[in-house]
């Protein structure tokens, strides 16, 4: 009979209730980003539920035990004697501001889908089938996009794109950019806000994706240097390009290979390949913290079976890290790598023919 170290087990039981309360909250928190009850907390001092609930065009009685939940996880702050709820302000940075680089309502969006397709993640489990990205609720495309589009905002203009070697000088003068898997075309349209001498154009095989695309386009009188295409990685048109960047995106293609190789003969003889991943280590043992376990999670229930969808379907995972992604830019002919930049979330490899 196996012995149960008593200790341990109310240590394991304690971790295990932390992570029964924070699923469950995390539900919430995407509740109250949808109804814009966190917005509207924002900068507001303290409230009751009654006022919430008029401000936000919701039911009191709701309200009233969403913030219950929110304050016994310490997301708001209750006065007992006034019986009010506060957002903190480096809260609100963090759940209602949807340009802060720390905003993660995006993250609750897309984690969210996740749960919404937990039937088909357990079919491809039994069956080894993949899961392809078209194929999951749709939250889990705005999701994404809110989850990166902070990062995109505050830092692919300001210090990822400066950081690579004589990239800016290039766009301001003006280049030929391409954004390869650029979905709702965040990162196409925050390049173009930026460098209006340059063209851009974005790729992807999700259709409805690309709508919204030349949309975001549109709104941000762009429309005239940025055009939006549906192509596959390994096969979209033009050469030439001074610039070609993958947001987010290699490790869920199933030839991430195959896709750099076609890339870099897309490129100039002198143009440069931005590869933007999540951050990771090399080891299993590097990524061992929160933010490895969230882009597990993720690579479990959205990238690897979006990979395994594919043909090839090397499946190379969202915590491959710079040595792994090195090795598939170097096997796919690209000579010169190296870790430009990275933030918490994210790595910045920059690659040359």
């Amino acid at each position: 009979m196996t012995h149960i170290d008593q200790e341990k087990l109310e240590r394991f039981v304690g971790q295990a209730v932390g992570d029964m309360a924070a699923a469950i909250s995390g539900l919430l928190v995407h509740v109250g980003d949808r109804l814009g009850l966190y917005q509207a907390m924002a900068g507001a001092g303290p409230l009751t539920a009654e006022e919430l609930a008029r401000r936000t065009g919701t039911t009191a009685r709701y309200v009233r035990e969403w913030l219950c939940n929110q304050a016994a996880g310490g997301y708001v702050v209750h006065d007992p004697e006034h019986d009010t709820f506060e957002l903190p302000a480096e809260h609100g940075a963090v759940l209602a501001h949807e340009d802060s680089p720390v905003f993660l309502g995006g993250a609750y969006e897309a984690i969210a889908s996740c749960y919404s397709d937990h039937a088909m993640l357990i079919e491809a489990f039994r069956t080894g089938s993949g899961v392809g990205w078209e194929r999951h609720d749709h939250r889990l495309f705005s999701g994404v996009r809110r989850l990166f589009h902070p990062s995109y905002t505050n830092f692919l203009t300001s210090a990822w794109i400066p950081a690579l070697d004589g990239v800016e000088a290039k766009l301001k003068a003006g280049a030929s950019v391409a954004d390869i898997g650029c979905g709702l075309g965040s990162s196409t349209v925050i390049m173009a806000e930026a460098y209006p001498h340059s063209t851009f154009a974005g790729f992807d095989y999700h259709g409805p994706s690309l709508e919204a695309a030349r949309g975001a386009a549109a709104e941000a009188s762009v429309q005239h240097r940025v055009r939006f295409e549906t192509a596959a990685a390994d096969a979209f048109p033009g050469t030439g390009f001074d610039l070609i960047c993958l947001f987010d995106c290699l490790h869920d293609m199933g030839d991430p290979v195959g896709a750099a190789r076609h890339v870099r003969q897309a490129l100039a003889h002198d143009g440069t390949l931005m590869l933007v991943e999540p951050n990771a280590g090399n080891t299993l043992q590097d990524n061992l913290n929160p933010v490895g376990r969230t882009f597990y999670g993720f690579s479990t229930t959205v990238c690897t079976p979006a990979s395994l969808a594919q043909p090839v379907g090397l499946g190379l995972g969202a915590q491959a890290g710079p040595s792994r992604l090195t090795q598939v830019l170097t096997e796919a002919g690209f000579s010169r790598v190296r870790v430009a930049a990275e933030t918490p979330f994210s790595l910045v490899l920059e690659a040359r023919p």
